[in-house]
C-alpha cells in the first residue's frame, strides 16, 4: 500500500502563491514516479487571512497544520496591511504558527552553487566551495521575552525588549546542531556574545556541556561580530553556525548574499511534531501576479521536507540535483543574473519538475 503524506499549503501573501504552486508541482513529480501519495490541504495566513477573517492566522488553518505531517509556506506580508496594529500585522500568523507547533529549530542552509558563483556578493576565489548550514533557536531570546513594549517613564517613552534564554532550550538545539553535523563535516561553530551577555553565557556553558556526548564533531565559539566578519572574509571555514534567535535572524540572511539570491534559499522549522518549510525570500508585492519570482526557495524547501519530515533522502537529493543542473544549463529567472531572456516562475517549475522525475528514474536516486 503506498504511504500517504499530508501536506497543509499556506500560499500567504504577494508571490506566496506562485512559488508554492511550483513546489507542489515539483512533489507531483516525486509522486508520480517514486510512488507516495500527497494530499494537499490549502490555509490561510497573513494579510489574506486578515482580510478574509479579521486574524492573521485563523483557528481553521491551525487545525489544518495540526493534522498535516508538514506544513509548506509561501510567504506573508505587504504594504497595505503596514498600518494594521501590531497584534494583526500579517507576520504574526508566522510567529503565531511558530509557536502554536511548538517549532523552536530553524534550519537555514547556504550553498554557493558551481553555476552560480559569480553572481555572489563575492569574488568567486572566496566563494567558491561554500556549504554551510545555520541552526537558529526559534522561539526564545528576545523576540519572546516579557518585559516588552513602550512605556512613559519620567516624562519620556522608553522601548523594553528582554532577552531571556532557559536551559533546556538551549540544550534541544545544540543536540540538534551536534546531530546534523555528524552528517556533514563534523564542525560546529556556536555563536553568542558571552563577553557582555548573561544569557551568551549560559549558552555557551550548556553548548559545552552538550559537546561532550558528541566527541567526534568540533565544537568552537565565536563572538557574533566576529563571525559575521568571517562569513563575508571566508565563508567556506564554516559548517554548521549554531546560535540564538536574534543572532540567526540576522546572519542567515547575510549568508543568503553569499549565493547570489535571497530567492534560491529554503529553510525548516522544525519542533517535536509537523516541521514549517518556506523559502527564505518575503512577498515580494512589486513582482506579484507577474509570474517573475523564483521559485527555487520554495522547491529547495519542498526537498527539505522529504528529507527531515518524511525520510525521503533520495527524492530529496533528486530534487536538489535537478536545481543544479537546470541552473547549470542556463535557466535564470529575473532575480539571477545572465545573458538570456529570463525564465518565468512556471517555466522554472516545469524545468525542475522534468529534471526531477528523470534522476528519479536511475537507482543512484530511488535507492539512496
Amino acid at each position: 500500500m503506498q504511504a500517504l503524506f499530508r501536506v497543509a499549503v499556506l500560499p500567504g501573501d504577494g508571490v506566496g502563491s506562485e512559488v508554492t504552486a511550483e513546489a507542489v508541482k515539483v512533489l507531483k513529480a516525486v509522486e508520480e514516479i517514486s510512488g507516495p501519495r500527497f494530499r494537499f490541504q490549502t490555509g490561510l495566513i497573513g494579510g489574506c487571512a486578515l482580510d478574509a477573517t479579521a486574524v492573521p492566522l485563523p483557528a481553521e488553518t491551525i487545525s489544518i497544520c495540526i493534522n498535516a505531517q508538514a506544513i509548506l509556506l509561501g510567504a506573508v506580508g505587504g504594504p497595505q496591511w503596514d498600518g494594521k496594529r501590531p497584534e494583526l500585522r500579517p507576520e504574526q500568523g508566522l510567529l503565531q504558527l511558530r509557536q502554536r507547533m511548538g517549532l523552536y529549530i530553524n534550519l537555514r542552509p547556504a550553498k554557493v552553487l558551481d553555476s552560480l558563483v559569480g553572481i555572489s556578493a563575492l569574488k568567486p576565489p572566496a566563494v567558491r566551495g561554500t556549504d554551510l548550514l545555520i541552526v537558529r533557536e526559534l522561539m526564545g531570546g528576545i523576540y519572546f521575552g516579557n518585559p516588552r513594549g513602550i512605556f512613559a517613564k519620567n516624562g519620556e517613552r522608553m522601548g523594553v525588549n528582554t532577552e531571556v534564554y532557559r536551559e533546556h532550550e538551549v540544550e534541544r538545539v545544540a543536540h540538534r546542531a551536534f546531530q546534523l553535523a555528524r552528517a556533514r563535516r563534523r564542525k560546529v561553530t556556536s555563536v553568542d556574545k558571552a563577553n557582555v551577555l548573561e544569557t551568551s553565557r549560559l549558552w555557551r556553558d550548556v553548548v559545552n556541556h552538550i559537546a561532550r556526548a558528541y566527541p567526534d564533531v568540533q565544537l568552537e565559539h565565536l563572538y557574533v561580530d566576529s563571525c559575521a566578519m568571517q562569513l563575508i572574509g571566508e565563508p567556506t571555514r564554516f559548517d554548521v553556525i549554531l546560535t540564538n534567535n536574534m543572532f540567526g535572524d540576522i546572519l542567515s540572511d547575510e549568508a543568503a548574499m553569499l549565493a547570489g539570491s535571497i530567492g534560491l534559499l529554503p529553510s525548516a522549522s522544525l519542533g517535536d511534531g509537523p516541521a514549517l518549510y518556506e523559502p527564505v525570500h518575503g512577498s515580494a508585492p512589486s513582482i506579484a501576479g507577474r509570474n517573475r519570482a523564483n521559485p527555487i526557495g520554495a522547491i529547495a524547501s519542498a526537498a527539505m521536507m522529504l528529507r527531515h519530515s518524511f525520510r525521503m533522502e533520495g527524492a530529496a537529493l533528486a530534487i536538489e540535483a535537478a536545481i543544479e543542473k537546470v541552473l547549470k544549463r542556463g535557466a535564470r529567472t529575473a532575480d539571477i543574473p545572465g545573458k538570456k531572456r529570463p525564465t518565468t516562475t512556471s517555466h522554472m517549475g516545469d524545468l525542475i519538475a522534468l529534471e526531477t522525475k528523470k534522476l528519479l528514474k536511475s537507482s543512484k536516486f530511488r535507492n539512496a
